[in-house]
């Protein structure tokens, strides 16, 4: 099949999802074009089965702000034409299942090929950015307009039926991850740079955005600190990260706290954890939360949105209501006192995540793709 994926490039759920699969189906041994406005993150390795074409956005004085949802569209209509694509699959609705609206209707008007369009939903895009009465008539309207409606779990695919009128079916396809590729052996020598006198190593990753709770991370670290040494690990960028680092000067723990950045190694980083801390507001899913669990690193997370589906109570890891730091505080501390339940419980989260692992995924969404390949024009 040759099939053209629309993502974000960044280091967001989404993105990463997106350019993950594009890999893995590259390997089975489909055409893959990646059609964004710069190269993914993830997409770091060369295939011959793997092509990106940048979306690029003129700019002129007419413009306050340029036009990339047009842009974009057409980029898409050339792509499919001059690369035959079987069909799009477009991640995150806004804007990419709307431009996907908008080549399909062209590509018809110009060749009568109708272009399936399958468009998998993400999380914020329905949530939060969704919902905004600014944009909810076209995010309603191209989700039903696709071809196929994908979610990334059973609680988003409920909120999206709550909160538009879908009169599609959604069929929920799981995130997934490469359990082979977190699954590694800690490096000894990079675990002592970070704990040299065998500290506990907490970690986060996210884009620190204001639904991640940073805040709650740096307390509830405050928290493990007092009760024993021990390091966090911040691994990302966003606009909570400042506001993080200066609650951290004044609880005076600012020396035990490393600010990473973005990271794209991040099997390296969790593979020395111990516990991954995840206090959201809302997770449509929690993908960092199943890679750290492929990594043997248990997860202490809230229960919103899809978090129940992957981290299981007192099993795989611990959840507590949002914002009850003393809860999340309580079970990071006795587990991490207990060597054998942690160790007990970084096994299971293990095989918890192989549930989840790339090689159950990829077929289901082949199998998808397989219903729409040449869809003939009515």
């Amino acid at each position: 099949m040759r099939i053209g994926i629309v993502c974000y490039p960044t280091f967001g759920g989404s993105g990463v999802l997106a350019t993950e699969l594009g890999k893995a189906l590259a390997d089975e041994g489909h055409e893959v074009h990646f059609i964004t406005y710069q190269q993914p993150v993830r997409l770091n390795v060369f295939n011959a089965n793997i092509f990106y074409h940048e979306v690029s956005v003129p700019t002129y004085p007419l413009f306050d702000y340029p036009p990339y949802e047009v842009a974009l569209a057409s980029t898409m209509v050339d792509v499919i034409m001059n690369h035959d694509l079987d069909l799009l699959h477009v991640h995150y609705a806004i804007p990419h299942a709307s431009a996907a609206y908008m080549a399909k209707q062209i590509v018809k008007q110009k060749n009568g090929r109708n272009i399936p369009v399958i468009t998998t939903l993400h999380g914020t895009d329905i949530t939060l950015v969704g919902k905004d009465k600014t944009y909810e008539p076209v995010v309603t309207f191209s989700i039903n307009e696709s071809d196929a409606i994908t979610a990334v779990s059973q609680n988003l695919k409920d909120e999206t039926y709550r909160s538009f009128a879908i009169t599609k079916e959604i069929d929920v396809i799981y995130n997934f991850v490469d359990v082979n590729r977190f699954n590694k052996k800690p490096i000894d020598a990079f675990r002592k740079v970070i704990a040299p006198n065998g500290e506990r190593i907490i970690i986060h990753a996210s884009n620190f955005r204001k639904v991640k709770r940073i805040d709650d991370v740096v307390k509830i670290f405050s928290a493990i600190r007092k009760e024993m040494p021990a390091k966090l690990l911040m691994v990302g960028d966003g606009p909570e990260r400042h506001a993080a680092e200066d609650l951290a000067r004044e609880l005076g723990i600012e020396d035990d706290i490393r600010f990473l950045g973005k990271q794209e190694q991040m099997e390296d980083i969790l593979a020395v954890s111990d516990v991954f801390l995840l206090p959201s507001e809302y997770e449509s899913f929690g993908l960092a939360a199943l890679e750290a669990m492929a990594a043997r690193t248990v997860v202490i997370s809230t229960s919103a949105g899809g978090l129940a589906e992957i981290n299981i109570q007192g099993v795989t890891g611990f959840m507590s209501n949002v914002g009850d730091i003393a809860s999340m505080s309580s079970n990071a501390i006795n587990l991490l006192k207990d060597e054998t339940a942690l160790t007990k419980m970084k096994e299971a989260a293990y095989e918890q995540a192989c549930l989840f692992d790339i090689s159950k995924i990829i077929p289901v969404y082949e199998k998808l793709y397989s219903r729409f390949c040449r869809m003939q024009l009515n």
